[in-house]
């Protein structure tokens, strides 16, 4: 076989500080589970396969990723080295280069591990590790360097001496390998330590005994390799994605107004311009275009394209709703499953009557048209160009081009009714 890049995401763990029913792989951030986004990440990064070593609650892990990668049980916890023994048989035959990543760190930037790979090339290293520069005292292992810049080994934390404690570059447990050093290393692997465990970390001595190159690509965002152990990492590394996505959207011309209260997902498109009012939630694979106002208080959910100039007021949600250019939906509106043609106004209070308790149905308003307030339009129908719909009304029928629409009952006083 040709040379390529394999990924091993690491899902053998019990992450009980989690304190759930469900593995911690599983819940999600940004309507995504953990693990999916380590193999999404991991996949658009370039590899052309990855393998999830999986152990306990495989089959929600398996829920979720499905076909979509290879599996590698571990049915004990012996180690990180153990771990990777597991896949030993799926890597049997490839030469390249793999990298094992924490299915526990969800948002690392594809461009980070294509750049881990690109530079273990480019050096002629058989192991580069990712490292973290970290002035504080945290519980990760220590990179050892000699003279030349090759590392020499890993110390973990808890077995440092006082001079190697004040290092600074710390192991991350993502590493990049050529995968024919990686499979005889591991047949070298012991697991003569207190925990009788069998420690990746080991493979960098044995590498480096061997004479082979090894070295260290220090990571330029720490925020990336954040891991998720309990429910507050989560909400820290949600806060994190959640402000590189609005960073994003502002410098590609974008205004949010308050970036720290809009919640806009993975794969959305906005405009230029386009203004983004507090308290807005944008769901993944909504399109915007340039010149719309959205929100406050606003919900777009999945299927939405707006054109230009749309305006999307102040508690309006809409779901699977193609809006035209300069339509507007003021406030207090729910659309879906809709078509609104382009210059047309939606009142206050107006809802498309979309499911039938069964199924969902469509609505189609043409363009240059005028909804008043209050009013419902029961699916399926559609109303043509041009047309108005009085307030208060209940549309069931289609109304052509250019008519008026009344569906009310006329008013009757019962007078003296009340005290009786």
């Amino acid at each position: 076989m040709g040379q390529e890049v394999v990924a091993i995401v690491m899902a053998a763990g019990k992450g009980t500080r989690m304190k759930s029913k469900k593995s911690k792989l599983v819940h999600k951030i940004y309507g995504k589970e953990i693990i999916r986004r380590s193999v999404e990440n991991a996949k658009k990064s370039g590899v052309s396969e990855v393998i999830a070593v999986v152990g306990y609650q495989k089959e929600q892990i398996e829920e979720v990723l499905g076909d979509s990668v290879k599996y590698a049980i571990q049915e004990q916890q012996l180690g990180t080295g153990h771990a990777v023994m597991q896949t030993a048989k799926l890597l049997e035959g490839k030469t390249g280069k793999v990298l094992i990543l924490n299915g526990d760190h969800p948002i690392m930037r594809p461009e980070t591990l294509k750049n881990l790979v690109e530079e273990s090339n480019k050096r002629g290293e058989s192991a580069t590790i990712l490292t973290m520069v970290h002035d504080g005292v945290i519980p990760y292992g220590k990179i050892i360097h000699d003279n030349e810049g090759r590392i020499k080994e890993i110390v973990e934390h808890k077995d440092c001496n006082e001079e190697q404690l004040q290092i600074k570059e710390v192991n991350l447990g993502m590493y990049c390998f050529d995968i024919q050093e990686l499979l005889v290393a591991l047949k070298n692997l012991t697991n003569d330590n207190v925990q009788n465990e069998y420690y990746l970390t080991d493979v960098i001595k044995i590498m480096y005994d061997k004479g082979l190159k090894t070295g260290s690509i220090v990571v330029s965002d720490n925020a990336e390799v954040l891991g998720v152990n309990d429910r507050m990492d989560l909400q820290v590394l949600t806060k994190a994605l959640q402000l590189r996505i609005n960073t994003e959207h502002m410098k590609n011309g974008v205004t949010i107004e308050d970036i720290n209260n809009t919640y806009i997902y993975d794969d959305v498109e906005i405009g230029i311009d386009t203004i983004i009012h507090p308290n807005t939630t944008i769901k993944s694979g909504v399109v915007i275009g340039e010149d719309c106002e959205i929100g406050p208080n606003a919900y777009i959910r999945e299927g939405c394209r707006l054109a230009d100039k749309v305006k999307i007021g102040s508690f309006v949600e809409i779901k699977k709703a193609i809006i035209g250019e300069g339509a507007k939906v003021p406030h207090l509106s729910y659309m879906g499953d809709c078509e609104i043609g382009a210059k047309t106004n939606i009142g206050c209070g107006t809802i498309t009557c979309n499911y039938d308790g069964f199924s969902k149905s469509k609505t189609i308003i043409g363009e240059h048209s005028f909804i008043g307030s209050n009013t419902n339009l029961v699916a399926p129908v559609t109303l043509g160009k041009n047309t108005f719909v009085a307030a208060g009304s209940t549309i069931t029928d289609d109304v052509p081009d250019d008519s008026l629409a009344i569906a009310r009952q006329r008013q009757t006083n019962k007078e003296g009714w009340n005290k009786k």
